[in-house]
């Protein structure tokens, strides 16, 4: 039995580990990623879920015991990821309304990506709101400590942001102050990706701007000096950026202008920085001069599992 993801019949992009195809690319499949977890389904459980064809649309047949909420595919999918991913929107529709409040709607696979980890990497905010209102925790993370919101942070996606930000009230201030596994908070992944409007949303949220990631205690100014990235500094001083915090090495924002090119940095820096703390301490260090947009997507790129789809 084969799932079809509508009119679109472009081949997913696999990672060289099996893992799975990564968003928003297109390679040819893998052949042990072929297996959909549904020939797995007994043959008298045809009779009770049924995912099938019409134009290229999945469509979701309720029965009494709703079988297709208790299927995984190897790969700890279910039928709503597997739905997702494929952006068969009316079959993730119908299976969210089915399970307002069930807590099938926060299954993990084995990536711990939940439906609406994935809806925010696919960018289906339809699906994202619905599953907020039908009760998706979106304090959840997956394997590299993300939450659905730093996922998009780190996509610039303003619509998923302002539906997560909106649909969780509760849960958005312990949201807000939960790193990742790379040690950065929301804050510090929408300032490495260079997001001023959703950095700017995050602070009027509760963000705390001045918030260090655990790596080495820069704060959001540390990495938009590191950055070079002018207008990034411009609207974080604006915002009330501390100069003078220090990262666990003892720097100032100031002090990781040595050695580089933005003039103009510098020179705002340097005269709201106090005398006595423009000069680099004793140590030489930088707090190893990080390329830290190659340190978030090296772990935390937009990955999930896919199956072969329409013998492709």
């Amino acid at each position: 039995m084969e799932l079809y993801r509508g009119s679109n019949t472009n081949q997913m992009d696999y990672n060289d580990d099996g893992r799975g195809p990564k968003s928003g690319k297109m390679l040819a499949s893998t052949d042990d990623r072929l297996d959909s977890g549904l020939d797995s389904l007994k043959d008298d459980e045809y009779t009770d879920v049924t995912l099938m064809s019409d134009f290229g649309r999945m469509k979701v047949v309720e029965r009494q015991d709703e079988p297709w909420r208790k299927e995984l595919t190897e790969d700890g999918d279910t039928y709503l990821h597997l739905a997702i991913i494929h952006e068969a929107s009316d079959a993730a529709l119908k299976m969210i309304d089915l399970s307002y409040g069930d807590p099938f709607l926060n299954t993990q696979n084995n990536q711990r990506q939940t439906a609406l980890h994935l809806a925010v990497i696919t960018e289906q905010p339809r699906l994202v709101e619905q599953l907020l209102k039908a009760g998706c925790d979106a304090s959840l993370v997956d394997d590299c400590g993300n939450t659905a919101l730093h996922i998009a942070c780190r996509k610039g996606s303003m619509a998923c942001f302002g539906l997560l930000t909106q649909g969780c009230p509760q849960h958005l201030p312990a949201i807000l102050q939960t790193p990742n596994y790379n040690g950065q908070k929301c804050i510090h992944v929408a300032a490495v990706h260079g997001y001023l409007s959703l950095l700017e949303n995050l602070i009027q949220l509760g963000g705390d701007i001045n918030a260090q990631e655990q790596c080495n205690g820069r704060t959001a100014l540390h990495l938009a000096v590191d950055l070079q990235n002018f207008e990034l500094v411009k609207l974080l001083i604006s915002k009330g950026a501390d100069v003078h915090s220090f990262t666990y090495g003892g720097h100032t924002p100031y002090h990781l202008t040595y050695g580089r090119a933005n003039a103009d940095i510098k020179k705002v820096l340097y005269e709201l920085t106090a005398p006595h703390l423009r000069e680099l301490p004793e140590s030489e260090s930088e707090d190893g001069d990080e390329d830290y947009e190659d340190q978030s997507t090296s772990e935390d790129e937009d990955i999930y599992d896919d199956i072969k789809m329409m013998g492709q």
